[in-house]
Protein backbone atom coordinates (compact mmCIF):
# COMPACT_ATOMS: atom_id res chain seq x y z
CA UNK A 1 0.00 0.00 0.00
CA UNK A 2 1.09 3.52 -0.77
CA UNK A 3 2.32 5.44 2.25
CA UNK A 4 -0.52 7.90 2.70
CA UNK A 5 1.21 9.66 5.59
CA UNK A 6 4.21 10.38 3.38
CA UNK A 7 2.00 11.80 0.63
CA UNK A 8 0.13 13.98 3.14
CA UNK A 9 3.45 15.45 4.27
CA UNK A 10 4.18 16.45 0.68
CA UNK A 11 0.77 17.39 -0.69
CA UNK A 12 -2.65 18.60 0.40
CA UNK A 13 -5.25 16.02 -0.58
CA UNK A 14 -8.78 17.01 -1.53
CA UNK A 15 -11.76 14.93 -0.47
CA UNK A 16 -14.92 14.46 -2.48
CA UNK A 17 -18.23 16.08 -1.55
CA UNK A 18 -21.64 14.90 -0.41
CA UNK A 19 -22.81 11.54 -1.70
CA UNK A 20 -26.47 11.92 -0.69
CA UNK A 21 -26.92 15.21 -2.51
CA UNK A 22 -25.44 13.72 -5.66
CA UNK A 23 -27.73 10.70 -5.43
CA UNK A 24 -30.74 13.03 -5.13
CA UNK A 25 -29.81 14.64 -8.43
CA UNK A 26 -30.66 11.36 -10.20
CA UNK A 27 -34.37 11.64 -9.22
CA UNK A 28 -34.60 7.95 -8.37
CA UNK A 29 -37.83 6.05 -7.72
CA UNK A 30 -38.65 3.17 -5.37
CA UNK A 31 -38.02 0.70 -8.18
CA UNK A 32 -34.47 2.07 -8.62
CA UNK A 33 -33.66 1.43 -4.98
CA UNK A 34 -35.13 -2.09 -5.07
CA UNK A 35 -33.68 -3.12 -8.41
CA UNK A 36 -34.45 -6.66 -9.51
CA UNK A 37 -32.75 -8.15 -6.48
CA UNK A 38 -35.16 -6.70 -3.90
CA UNK A 39 -38.27 -6.28 -6.04
CA UNK A 40 -40.36 -8.31 -3.59
CA UNK A 41 -38.77 -7.02 -0.39
CA UNK A 42 -41.34 -6.34 2.34
CA UNK A 43 -40.14 -2.81 3.23
CA UNK A 44 -39.89 0.24 0.97
CA UNK A 45 -36.28 1.03 0.09
CA UNK A 46 -36.78 4.57 -1.20
CA UNK A 47 -34.18 6.76 0.52
CA UNK A 48 -31.91 3.84 1.41
CA UNK A 49 -28.98 5.29 -0.52
CA UNK A 50 -26.65 2.56 0.69
CA UNK A 51 -28.58 -0.25 -1.04
CA UNK A 52 -27.76 1.44 -4.34
CA UNK A 53 -24.29 -0.12 -4.01
CA UNK A 54 -26.05 -3.36 -4.96
CA UNK A 55 -28.99 -2.20 -7.08
CA UNK A 56 -27.58 0.79 -8.98
CA UNK A 57 -23.81 0.47 -8.79
CA UNK A 58 -23.40 2.37 -12.06
CA UNK A 59 -24.86 5.53 -10.46
CA UNK A 60 -22.50 5.34 -7.50
CA UNK A 61 -19.58 4.74 -9.88
CA UNK A 62 -20.62 7.78 -11.93
CA UNK A 63 -20.69 9.96 -8.81
CA UNK A 64 -17.19 8.81 -7.81
CA UNK A 65 -16.00 9.49 -11.35
CA UNK A 66 -17.35 13.04 -11.29
CA UNK A 67 -15.55 13.79 -8.02
CA UNK A 68 -12.27 12.34 -9.30
CA UNK A 69 -12.58 14.35 -12.51
CA UNK A 70 -13.21 17.45 -10.37
CA UNK A 71 -9.88 16.87 -8.61
CA UNK A 72 -10.72 14.83 -5.51
CA UNK A 73 -7.88 12.70 -4.15
CA UNK A 74 -9.99 10.90 -1.55
CA UNK A 75 -13.28 9.25 -2.48
CA UNK A 76 -15.64 8.28 0.34
CA UNK A 77 -17.67 5.11 -0.05
CA UNK A 78 -21.46 5.26 -0.21
CA UNK A 79 -21.81 3.68 3.24
CA UNK A 80 -23.01 6.42 5.59
CA UNK A 81 -25.81 4.18 6.95
CA UNK A 82 -24.38 0.79 6.05
CA UNK A 83 -24.45 -0.72 9.52
CA UNK A 84 -26.91 -3.30 10.83
CA UNK A 85 -28.47 -0.89 13.32
CA UNK A 86 -29.41 1.72 10.73
CA UNK A 87 -30.27 -0.79 8.03
CA UNK A 88 -32.75 -2.51 10.38
CA UNK A 89 -35.22 0.23 9.39
CA UNK A 90 -35.18 -1.28 5.90
CA UNK A 91 -34.87 -4.91 7.06
CA UNK A 92 -31.50 -5.12 5.29
CA UNK A 93 -29.39 -6.28 8.24
CA UNK A 94 -28.49 -9.51 6.44
CA UNK A 95 -26.83 -7.58 3.61
CA UNK A 96 -24.41 -5.38 5.57
CA UNK A 97 -21.20 -7.09 4.51
CA UNK A 98 -22.25 -7.11 0.84
CA UNK A 99 -23.37 -3.46 0.87
CA UNK A 100 -20.01 -2.37 2.30
CA UNK A 101 -17.88 -4.71 0.21
CA UNK A 102 -19.68 -3.57 -2.95
CA UNK A 103 -19.30 0.10 -2.01
CA UNK A 104 -15.55 -0.32 -1.58
CA UNK A 105 -15.25 -2.20 -4.87
CA UNK A 106 -17.22 0.48 -6.74
CA UNK A 107 -15.02 3.26 -5.35
CA UNK A 108 -11.80 1.31 -6.03
CA UNK A 109 -12.98 0.67 -9.58
CA UNK A 110 -13.53 4.40 -10.16
CA UNK A 111 -10.13 5.22 -8.65
CA UNK A 112 -8.41 2.59 -10.81
CA UNK A 113 -10.11 3.90 -13.94
CA UNK A 114 -10.00 7.66 -13.40
CA UNK A 115 -7.61 8.36 -10.52
CA UNK A 116 -3.87 8.30 -10.11
CA UNK A 117 -1.40 7.16 -7.45
CA UNK A 118 -2.57 10.02 -5.21
CA UNK A 119 -6.25 8.95 -5.24
CA UNK A 120 -7.54 6.93 -2.30
CA UNK A 121 -10.75 5.29 -1.11
CA UNK A 122 -12.03 6.17 2.36
CA UNK A 123 -14.46 3.68 3.86
CA UNK A 124 -17.18 5.88 5.38
CA UNK A 125 -18.61 4.83 8.74
CA UNK A 126 -21.50 7.06 9.72
CA UNK A 127 -23.67 7.27 12.81
CA UNK A 128 -26.36 4.81 13.75
CA UNK A 129 -29.92 5.84 14.45
CA UNK A 130 -29.46 4.82 18.11
CA UNK A 131 -27.31 6.41 20.77
CA UNK A 132 -25.51 5.02 23.78
CA UNK A 133 -24.70 8.45 25.14
CA UNK A 134 -28.23 9.85 25.58
CA UNK A 135 -31.54 8.41 26.65
CA UNK A 136 -34.29 8.45 24.01
CA UNK A 137 -36.76 8.81 26.89
CA UNK A 138 -36.61 12.11 28.81
CA UNK A 139 -38.53 10.47 31.66
CA UNK A 140 -35.82 7.81 32.08
CA UNK A 141 -32.45 9.57 31.77
CA UNK A 142 -30.47 6.39 32.49
CA UNK A 143 -32.25 4.31 29.83
CA UNK A 144 -30.33 3.37 26.67
CA UNK A 145 -31.82 1.65 23.63
CA UNK A 146 -28.47 0.25 22.46
CA UNK A 147 -25.45 -1.25 24.15
CA UNK A 148 -21.79 -0.57 23.55
CA UNK A 149 -21.34 -4.18 22.43
CA UNK A 150 -24.14 -3.84 19.87
CA UNK A 151 -22.51 -0.73 18.45
CA UNK A 152 -19.10 -2.40 18.40
CA UNK A 153 -20.45 -5.46 16.59
CA UNK A 154 -22.29 -3.34 14.02
CA UNK A 155 -19.23 -1.24 13.23
CA UNK A 156 -16.98 -4.30 13.10
CA UNK A 157 -19.20 -5.93 10.47
CA UNK A 158 -19.25 -2.73 8.44
CA UNK A 159 -15.49 -2.20 8.71
CA UNK A 160 -14.83 -5.80 7.70
CA UNK A 161 -16.84 -5.42 4.48
CA UNK A 162 -15.09 -2.15 3.67
CA UNK A 163 -11.64 -3.55 4.43
CA UNK A 164 -12.21 -6.71 2.43
CA UNK A 165 -13.49 -4.54 -0.42
CA UNK A 166 -10.17 -2.69 -0.51
CA UNK A 167 -10.53 0.71 1.16
CA UNK A 168 -7.28 2.54 1.85
CA UNK A 169 -8.43 4.34 5.01
CA UNK A 170 -11.51 4.67 7.21
CA UNK A 171 -13.53 7.86 7.52
CA UNK A 172 -15.56 8.12 10.70
CA UNK A 173 -18.13 10.81 10.02
CA UNK A 174 -20.82 12.36 12.21
CA UNK A 175 -20.56 9.59 14.81
CA UNK A 176 -21.54 10.95 18.22
CA UNK A 177 -20.91 7.84 20.38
Amino acid sequence: MIDLIKILKEKILIMDGAMGTMIQSFDLKESDFRGQRFINHSIDQFGNNDILNITKAEIIHEIHQSYIEAGANIIGTNTFSSNSISQADYKMEDHIYEINFSAAEIAKSAVNKYGDSNTFVAGALGPTNRTASLSPDINKPSYRNISFDSLKDAYYEQALGLSDGGVDIFLIETVFD
